[in-house]
């Protein structure tokens, strides 16, 4: 970390964990494990540890705003309709986003009562291979000309208007938007919108996604260790891969591995990490809160804005 976080107050893990007072985690070990993704590593300690404090700041937060929204209503004289909280994830790829958006996804829903919580991830907002490939920018998969950002912020503005919307859903096993496939998004008491690019600027300048969030996390590490678990999780995909022909990666099975784990570092090298360094890292100070990661997946540092 450097002095470009010098708005936001370094915590440790020890002191961190001592903010929540409760020992037990809401969910099961069987539960925690179907959850996370299979190259990330995390404890129900973990879940003791971090998430059940960082849980009850989000509790925080959402009072606050529901506090704001009621005295803004009598100061303006009539009945403001109720949004959803709506949290942004961002970090790299491979990174271990999804593992976390999923799980506080369970926790919001089970410290709040009878609370509906959605989660998005933006993969679906990416454009259809095909309308890549005729912009010649299929290699800049998961850069910001990749993705629909317009439609983005049309279903961030549908969620705070407290209506419903239909996702395109993407699939990494056929690497493309699934034809005649939505995900129905309610506008729930809280929506997770969870992707590399949550905290990027649209080419519209008058809009920014950041300011439809209500609390805001950047997972962080440092890049060696994300490039490792990169190639981990690229190798276990080669290995569900296998016996599925329609899997995207079944193609790199009929290869020597050594020549495969080459193109995935070059991969890593020549499209994640420019990605990363160029347009992903950059927008990690617009964050509220920044959970950094340590070479076993482990969270040593929270990082809260000031």
């Amino acid at each position: 970390m450097t002095n470009e976080l010098i708005h936001f107050d370094k915590i440790n893990r020890e002191t961190w964990q001592n903010l929540h007072r409760k020992t037990t985690p809401p969910l099961t070990e069987e539960e925690l494990n179907s959850i996370k993704s299979f190259n990330d590593e995390i404890s129900l300690q973990d879940v003791v540890d971090i998430y059940l404090p960082l849980t009850n700041l989000i509790q925080i937060y959402k009072r606050s705003k529901e506090e704001l929204s009621f005295s803004k209503g009598i100061f303006l004289q009539r009945d403001l309709k109720k949004q959803p909280f709506i949290i942004g994830i961002s970090g790299s790829v491979a990174v271990g986003k999804s593992t976390t958006s999923r799980l506080l996804q369970i926790l919001l829903s089970r410290s709040f009562e009878n609370a509906k919580v959605e989660l998005v991830t933006t993969d679906g907002f990416l454009y259809p291979n095909s309308i890549l490939q005729q912009q010649n920018i299929l290699n800049r998969k998961g850069f910001p000309e990749s993705y629909n950002m317009e439609l983005l912020l049309d279903f961030l503005d549908h969620l705070k208007n407290g209506q419903d919307y239909q996702v395109p859903v993407y699939s990494h096993e056929i690497y493309d938007i699934v034809p005649n496939l939505t995900q129905s998004i309610q506008a729930a008491d809280f929506v997770i919108v969870e992707g590399i690019n949550v905290f990027q600027n649209p080419q519209n300048d008058l809009l920014y996604i950041t300011d439809y969030f209500d609390f805001s996390i950047y997972v962080d590490a440092e890049v060696e260790n994300i490039e490792k678990w990169y190639l981990d999780r690229f190798k276990k995909l080669l290995d569900l891969a296998k016996k599925d022909e329609s899997n995207y990666y079944h193609r790199f099975t009929h290869q020597p591995i050594n020549e495969v784990m080459e193109m995935a570092k070059n991969i890593w090298k020549t499209i994640n990490l420019v990605n990363l360094q160029d347009y992903i890292a950059p927008t990690r100070n617009r964050a509220e809160l920044i959970l950094h990661k340590t070479y076993d997946h482990e969270i040593d540092e929270i990082y809260l804005k000031k």
